[in-house]
Parts: structure tokens; sequence; C-alpha cells
């Protein structure tokens, strides 16, 4: 199991996480080793251009949603450098990045699913 997956675990109990993700395909919004904040969403609340932790083929990434369809309860997931990477479905969309480097993102925490778990609280990896 790698990082993202046992961050996507915590997140999907209910914990919000902070963590340092590393790669280059979200550069200028994500730097390699830039601390990150995601939190449990509410996927439904999702738009385009949100940064969400999501399992898709069974991978997970920390990338764009690129689109949605929410008749089908799923959004479309991409890196910022235009490679898709495929749609998943609202269960597998376990968080929201809600701060980079500790600036919040704009619009995120209206996202944040707000049923909290008992004993969850932020961990850091």
């Amino acid at each position: 199991m790698g990082v993202l997956d046992a961050v996507a675990a915590r997140v999907a109990g209910g914990a919000t996480v902070e963590f340092r993700p590393s790669g280059s395909s979200m550069v200028p919004l994500i730097r390699s080793r830039q601390p990150v904040r995601v939190a449990p969403v509410d996927p439904a609340k999702l738009e385009t251009g949100d940064i969400v932790l999501a399992r898709v083929a069974g991978t997970v990434y920390l990338h764009l949603v690129s689109a949605l369809d929410p008749a089908r309860k799923r959004v479309q997931i991409s890196n910022n450098r235009g490679r898709v990477n495929g749609w998943t479905s609202h269960d597998r969309v376990f968080g929201i990045c809600v701060a980079v480097d500790g600036t919040p993102r704009a619009g995120a925490e209206a996202k944040t699913a707000r049923a909290e778990i008992a004993g969850a609280g932020t961990a850091r990896e």
C-alpha cells in the first residue's frame, strides 16, 4: 500500500490529513513535497477545478476534477498537464484539498463533509 492509499483510508474514515505528496503532475498548483491538507468531501458539491483525493482504476491520485456527471454520480479526474486519468464514482472520491502550503483553497472548505466521525481529527503523514 502506498502513501496515498494510506492517506485515502484515513480521509475516508473521517480524518483531515496533512501530508507532502511527491510528483510534478500538479505543478504549479501543487509542487512536489509541498504540504497539503485534505479533508473528507461531499462529492455532490464538487466543481471542475477542485483538487480531490480519489481512486481511479485502482490508483489513488491527488488531482483535479475536470468534468462532472451528476446524473451518474461520478467525476472525471485529470492532472494539471492535460492528462485525463478517467472517471470515478462519488464513493471513490475521498477528500478535497483545502489548503496548499498553509494557504486555503478558495471555496474548498464549504465542500467538506460536515458529518464528523467520533475521534477523527487532524493527522500528519
